[in-house]
């Protein structure tokens, strides 16, 4: 902003989508008065260039003694969010401490904000003379490169192979060596566009008779207005050669019309709502006379197999009856899939699917179709919490438990809670399912601020598996397969391939060997940019990191001794599925896990083939858990129950319990029984004989007295602060000098003296990516102390927490403590 008298008109509040935490004044040129309203995207002059912004405030009134820029242009006809939307923007980045603007930028489709991009170019005076002017060779190598093509700081970075500081560019523009240039991206991804056919003239010339593939086209044409002419291909590979033809003689025209993307891909067959057991129909009933009648938080607490999914269907039935739209979160991209069967099966095309699976145009389609409401129901991942719905009347959080809901980078938030906050701001329904709820949320069932809901048995009175404990610890000492393939579940998959039913065994480690070691010297051999040891993956014979991706290949010397005596220990998926392929060569066998389903839309394929009882026995890590419903499944085997177990975590017990129920569950959902073998060397660990039991409760009233005894969640509030950089001495330092401020802090009032800080010190893993970590954790029971704590460390010191290499990230409501 300019100094200068205030200007008179219409002005705007503005977020954009930068790491700033103030919105921006903006006034609206008279032409663009009446069309500018909240929600809409604007192109606006920020600094040196233009970017997106978000007009989040109307008739804003302007700051005194200031000139106020001009938006440069309205980027969309209507709102790509309705204004409902904005309180519940500005909530989340309060809470989770994170500009307002990026925070839209979340929400919305990547590539709905764009900024200019400033390229570097060389004036055509000075390039005439570059061969004849004496430069610093550093000089001289940043202007050959920019004279090879122009481009931003970071493009020549890049191409020279080194870092162009700011000060080296800001030497040569004083000297008008260099000269900006600014270039707008291209927009948002556009509607797709097909050609399509219509008839103008339909009659032939008279005394002719049409080709029978020329006759075919026009009868087809006849039978609807306009046809896609890749539609008319089906009947003639010279579709469109005819069609030109037709055109040309002028029977016909051919147009242009935007489509959208199919995210589907497949038709569904419709189906009708089946007869609900006691328990649903008293569920949905409960449930149902809350909608429409303003926030009402449930969990609906059902055993696996119980028919949660039912309810949702039944839920999102009477919600759109009453004129009010759904939102249905689920945690997984395949579980997508298989919800948005299910309510497309019931709701035809009045559905939508946000999630990171779709392409851009994809979900910049299925985006506006949301926000112009032309769907009742939106479906998809944790982002999809933010879809431009209005009339907003039931949120379902499907397997509320699950980690996924938390978004470990940029805006780090949960879904699950924003889905209760959304829900209050907007009147819903906030529906919060799960076999194996979270701790924190059944603690608010027991504080009466969530009302439960409870299925005890599954759909058709099937009975749940029975689970049986094998310890592990009496064959440890065996050689081979025989130290992790007990006789028990030897026996049981050998019985179950017999009668022709399938099996699940899970190990939640991908690769072949989690452990190499030299045979010679004993040391691990580990990722060079990170402190964890790497992985051996035999189908692309290479030891990989799981933590940052280096590769290295198999045949590799030790890098402490140099002895190419290299041993591969440990177990992961792939050798897992090597030796069932021995043990059992006629079986068809599948792995899934993030090695085998990278490409678009393998999960579900493989999925599918499970369904169709084209494989015999899944392999599969915690991807294969949760959710799915494999009718012939009757086996499930837990190779090692322990692995989630002895992380260093408070929530360690919690995600090895919910972990096991889950991938049991997997087992006895046709009309076949159901059985668990589960392997450990933990046999008598509470969380173990809880899973065993399929007890929740049971985990629960002993999990919690550890929780309160130790202040953790639920009885606190926590905040962690993750501190980075690339040096290993200037983090360490900055993470004690953030520590000491934290301290004073404390000791600077009653209020403030309540926060309870833990560390610094060195993170669990302590380099990642060549990147040196330290975290400290902050809590105290009451959650506003802890904001206002946050907000005076980073708000009131900006000098002390800022620094330059040195990244520091706030993260409230942690899951991850790594």
């Amino acid at each position: 902003m300019a100094s200068g008298p205030a200007d008179t008109g219409k002005f705007i509040e503005v977020a954009v989508p930068l790491p700033l935490f103030s919105t921006y004044t903006y006034q609206v040129p008279p032409p663009l008065e009446d069309e500018t309203e909240v929600g809409r995207r604007v192109l606006v002059p920020f600094g040196r260039r233009r970017l997106t912004g978000f007009i989040v405030a109307t008739d804003t009134t302007p700051p005194l003694d200031c000139r106020i820029k001009s938006i440069s242009d309205l980027l969309d006809p209507e709102p790509i969010f309705p204004p409902a939307m904005v309180p519940f923007f500005r909530w989340t980045a309060d809470y989770y401490l994170h500009p307002l603007g990026e925070v839209i930028q979340t929400a919305l489709p990547a590539g709905a904000a764009q900024a200019e991009a400033i390229r570097q170019k060389i004036p055509p005076a000075r390039e005439k003379v570059l061969n004849t002017t004496t430069l610093r060779p550093s000089q001289r190598a940043l202007m050959e490169t920019v004279k090879r093509k122009p481009g931003t700081r970071k493009q020549l970075s890049r191409r020279l192979g080194k870092t162009v500081s700011s000060t080296a560019l800001q030497t040569l523009l004083g000297k008008d060596w260099l000269t900006h240039v600014s270039k707008l991206p291209r927009g948002q991804k556009q509607w797709k566009q097909e050609r399509f056919a219509r008839l103008t003239n339909p009659d032939p010339p008279a005394g002719s008779k049409p080709a029978p593939a020329r006759a075919k086209i026009i009868h087809a044409l006849k039978a609807q207005d306009e046809t896609r002419i890749s539609e008319l291909k089906a009947l003639t590979p010279s579709a469109a050669r005819i069609v030109k033809s037709l055109a040309a003689e002028g029977h016909l025209a051919i147009i242009r019309k935007p489509v959208q993307r199919d995210p589907f891909g497949e038709p569904i067959t419709p189906d009708s709502a089946p007869r609900l057991t006691d328990e649903q129909d008293q569920a949905v009933q409960t449930i149902a006379g809350h909608l429409g009648h303003g926030f009402s938080p449930f969990l609906l607490a059902g055993v696996t197999g119980s028919g949660k999914t039912e309810v949702y269907l039944q839920l999102a039935a009477r919600a759109i009856a009453r004129k009010l739209t759904v939102i249905v979160l689920v945690p997984e991209i395949a579980l997508i899939s298989q919800a948005a069967r299910r309510f497309r099966a019931r709701f035809g095309e009045d559905v939508a699917v946000l999630h990171s699976g779709l392409t851009a145009g994809e979900r910049m389609d299925q985006w506006w179709r949301i926000a112009r409401r032309e769907v009742s129901i939106v479906i998809g991942a944790r982002s999809a919490i933010f879809a431009p719905v209005d009339r907003l009347g039931l949120i379902v959080v499907d397997e509320e438990h699950d980690p996924s809901y938390k978004q470990e980078t940029g805006l780090r938030y949960n879904a699950r809670d924003l889905a209760l906050l959304r829900a209050h701001q907007q009147g819903a329904v906030a529906l919060l399912g799960s076999a194996t709820p979270s701790v924190q949320t059944y603690y608010n069932v027991q504080i009466e601020k969530f009302r439960e809901v409870t299925l005890t048995r599954r759909v058709a009175r099937r009975a749940l598996p029975a689970i049986t404990i094998v310890d592990l610890r009496e064959i440890r000492d065996m050689r081979g397969t025989a130290r992790f393939f007990s006789p028990e579940l030897k026996q049981a998959l050998s019985e179950t391939l017999a009668r022709g039913e399938q099996a699940l065994l899970f190990l939640n480690r991908r690769g072949f060997a989690s452990f190499p070691v030299c045979g010679f010297c004993g040391k691990t051999l580990a990722c060079p940019n990170c402190d964890i040891s790497l992985t051996y993956h035999q189908g692309i014979n290479a030891h990989r990191c799981h933590w940052c991706g280096f590769s290295q290949a198999a045949a590799t010397t030790c890098p402490h001794c140099g002895a190419q005596e290299v041993k591969n220990l440990g177990l992961g998926t792939e050798r897992l599925e090597k030796v069932l392929a021995e043990l059992y060569p006629r079986a068809s066998i599948a792995r899934v896990d993030r090695d085998t389903i990278s490409g678009k839309g393998r999960l579900v394929k493989m999925l599918k083939a499970v369904k169709a009882r084209q494989i015999d026995i899944l392999v599969g890590t915690q991807m294969i858990a949760k959710g799915h419903d494999f009718p012939h499944i009757t086996l499930v085997g837990v190779i090692c129950a322990d692995t989630s177990l002895n992380i260093p975590d408070f929530r360690a017990g919690e995600r090895t319990f919910q972990l096991l129920a889950q991938v049991a569950g997997r087992a006895g959902r046709g009309t076949a029984a159901g059985r668990v073998i589960l392997q450990t060397y933990a046999p008598g660990h509470f969380t173990i004989l809880a899973a065993q039991a399929q007890d929740f409760q049971r985990f629960y009233h002993q999990e919690i007295v550890y929780r309160k005894a130790l202040n953790y969640p639920p009885f606190t509030r926590l905040v962690h602060l993750k501190i980075s950089g690339s040096d290993a001495h200037r983090t360490a330092a900055k993470a004690r000098k953030i520590g000491d401020l934290c301290r004073s802090i404390k000791g600077s009032g009653a209020e403030m003296a309540a926060v309870e800080i833990m560390g610094p010190i060195e993170a669990g893993i302590a380099r990642i990516a060549n990147r040196h970590r330290w975290q400290i954790l902050l809590k105290t029971a009451e959650v506003a102390v802890l904001h206002r704590f946050v907000r005076e460390l980073f708000f009131a010191h900006p000098a002390a927490t800022g620094e330059r290499g040195v990244k520091i990230a706030v993260d409230v409501d942690p899951y991850l403590m790594t």
